[in-house]
């Protein structure tokens, strides 16, 4: 009776030991992924659920604050552990508009390039 005992904790000691081993390789290669896309200009979320687009970031040292802008001139610090995750853009489906209807005014929506264009004009006046 002990000897199948014994045996029944050692496979619930074995099947934990894997099943921690995949857990933590899936949690190193999502942090891999997030450190390669986390480039100036993407669009992130951070922890506290603020967008904002990625000024500065060093995937090496995670120690040194990241630069997030949360809004056009607003630059704040974050720990770079506070990035949650990037933003992926969605394909947006535009209606066609009816003639009848006034003209709405256009959106702009500024393209990782653009951001980054603008900001180092900004920091270039500064």
């Amino acid at each position: 009776m002990e000897f199948l005992l014994f045996g029944l904790l050692a496979v619930l000691l074995v099947f934990m030991i894997f099943n921690t081993r995949k857990r933590t390789k899936a949690m190193k290669a999502e942090q891999e992924e997030k450190a390669t896309k986390t480039v100036p200009g993407v669009k992130v979320l951070l922890q506290g659920g603020i967008y904002g687009t990625i000024v500065a970031y060093d995937p090496e040292d995670l120690d040194s604050p990241a630069l997030v802008e949360i809004a056009p001139g607003t630059i704040i610090e974050v720990h770079s552990q506070a990035i949650l995750r990037i933003v992926e853009p969605k394909d947006v489906v535009v209606d066609e508009v009816v003639a009848d209807d006034a003209a709405a005014p256009a959106v702009d929506v500024e393209t990782p390039e653009e951001t980054r264009a603008r900001l180092e004009r900004d920091s270039d006046d500064k």
